[in-house]
């Protein structure tokens, strides 16, 4: 492949606009479209070629039946209490820079969609959106065997980036969604997984609403100085 000043922009433009999109229109993607996101993707590197992803593509029916009962057992206190993550996505002591960096995504979110620091009941409603894909079209989970080990998570952390760069490259976007994990009980049956595969995270799939308020939230990044180092 010839590396043209054209293709570059293009590929930055993929990268740099890539975004998570929390409200989406209800236009469907194509089957295809969606294939041939996963099969881009499915370049991404791994070690000694191992390809330590899978990928559970749920729309219509399957999709709207899984995010019913998902939403019914976060809804209930009790029922919510009782599911838990199999891996711990982020720290058991958050300290600087990176608690004050979660804080101002969340409080900048919560400000764009007027819901006030004690409003828990709105915060309770918008996070119950995350299982219901945001209203996408498609909605991904992926899963990974659970005899590998941290690498071929790197591994699984490229690929996600894959596909979320090869959605930008169709005009789509997408949300990946921790918020699933927890709840790894009722969706792992729900799409057949078997018992040896773990669940990684979920993402939604599909046109981002240009009028919906949440989709001007654009987060910050440090500027390259502050954390790389160049050693001469």
């Amino acid at each position: 492949m010839t590396v043209t000043p054209q293709s570059t922009r293009a590929v930055e433009a993929a990268i740099t606009s890539r975004r998570a999109i929390r409200a989406f229109l209800p236009t469907p993607v194509p089957r295809e479209i969606v294939e041939r996101i996963l099969g881009v993707a499915a370049r991404a590197p791994s070690g000694t070629n191992t390809q330590p992803w899978n990928v559970y593509v749920l729309t219509g029916d399957a999709k709207h039946d899984l995010s019913r009962r998902l939403v019914a057992a976060y809804d209930d206190p009790a029922e919510a209490a009782t599911h838990l993550e199999e891996y711990a996505y982020y720290p058991t002591e958050w300290r600087s820079p990176f608690i004050e960096r979660r804080r101002k995504v969340g409080w900048d979110l919560y400000g764009l969609l007027g819901i006030a620091k004690t409003d828990k009941a709105r915060m309770h409603a918008q996070h119950a959106r995350n299982y219901q894909f945001f209203g996408a079209p498609v909605g991904l989970m992926f899963t990974i065997d659970r005899r590998m080990r941290q690498g071929s998570w790197l591994d699984f952390g490229m690929f996600l980036q894959s596909v979320m760069v090869a959605a930008r490259g169709h005009g789509l976007d997408t949300c990946p969604q921790a918020a699933f994990t927890p709840f790894h009980r009722i969706i792992m049956p729900a799409i057949g997984a078997p018992a040896n595969e773990q669940l990684v995270c979920g993402m939604s799939l599909g046109h981002a609403d240009p009028d919906a308020i949440e989709n001007s939230l654009v987060t910050e990044r440090q500027p390259v100085s502050e954390f790389a180092r160049f050693i001469e």
